[in-house]
Formats: structure tokens, C-alpha cells, sequence
């Protein structure tokens, strides 16, 4: 892989952190606030991934065009490719995941490929919620997954 890059931007729930080069991104995840020496310039070959991803957070994008050189196991990148399918606004359960993948036994093996997901909001590991309807784990904190399904589907969302 060639030298990867890594761009920082403001968003309403923190500073994302993105990793990637010219070919497309390899990480996306959200940092802890307290480092007061993080930069936010862009390198130019994360300046697509950075604006697609401020047009979502200021609700201008509902889906992204950003090319993902992410690796995982074969399964992993199988969960990862059903999860970018849930529609902006849509959640769905491990278990539907696991049928859509043709593995209805697989429940927990996709719940720990959601887990693993190095792409976060682009791969939107958000919308998975619990069979029962409620929210289960993420790896930015349950406060913004909430966050963010409140935004997708309408619903008031604070302000931080």
C-alpha cells in the first residue's frame, strides 16, 4: 500500500480522523478532543474524502462516493459491502445482515464484523440496531450513534 495520508475535521460529534491516500481511504474514526496538537489541514489527497464527509454532517449528502482501500477478511468486507446497501435514513439488525450475506447462522460473526469496521459513517455501522429495535454498540459511543440516526431520520438532534 502506498504512504497513507491523514486529514482531521471538525464535525458536530467530535474530530474525525481519516487515513487514506490518492487511491481512497483506509480509516475513518472519531479521536479524543484533548490532543490540542492535532492539524486540521487537509492533504490533497483526502480533500474528496473530507468534503463528502462534512456534506454529510451538514446534511447536504446522503450518500458517498468515497473509495475505501480498507481490508479485512473475506467475510468482514462481505458484512462491510451489505452495510454500505442500508439506505440513509434505514437501520436493519445483525440478523438481517447475516440472511442478506446468505448466513443466517452468523449473527455474532457479523456483529464482530461491525464492530471491526475501519470506515465509520461511510460504512454506516451506525444503522445497525438490535433485533428488538434498540441501539447496540458503537464504537464511537452509543450517544453518537444515537446522534446520528436522529439526523438520518429527521428526528431532532442536540447540539453539541
Amino acid at each position: 500500500m502506498n504512504q497513507l495520508d491523514t486529514a482531521y475535521i471538525d464535525t458536530p460529534l467530535g474530530i474525525l480522523r481519516i487515513v487514506g491516500n490518492e487511491k481512497g481511504v483506509a480509516y475513518i474514526d472519531f479521536v479524543k478532543e484533548d490532543n490540542n496538537e492535532i492539524q486540521k489541514i487537509v492533504p490533497p489527497s483526502l480533500k474528496d474524502a473530507g468534503n463528502e464527509l462534512i456534506e454529510y454532517f451538514n446534511g447536504s449528502r446522503k450518500e458517498f462516493s468515497i473509495k475505501s482501500i480498507a481490508k479485512g477478511t473475506p467475510f468482514q468486507e462481505s458484512v462491510w459491502r451489505e452495510l454500505v446497501k442500508i439506505k440513509y435514513g434505514e437501520t436493519a439488525s445483525y440478523a438481517d445482515i447475516a440472511n442478506r450475506i446468505g448466513n443466517p447462522k452468523a449473527v455474532r460473526a457479523v456483529a464482530n464484523a461491525n464492530a471491526r469496521n475501519p470506515l465509520s459513517i461511510i460504512v454506516p455501522c451506525h444503522r445497525i440496531i438490535g433485533s428488538n429495535g434498540k441501539l447496540t454498540g458503537y464504537a464511537g459511543g452509543l450517544w453518537r450513534k444515537e446522534w446520528l440516526l436522529n439526523r438520518e431520520q429527521g428526528r431532532e438532534t442536540f447540539k453539541l
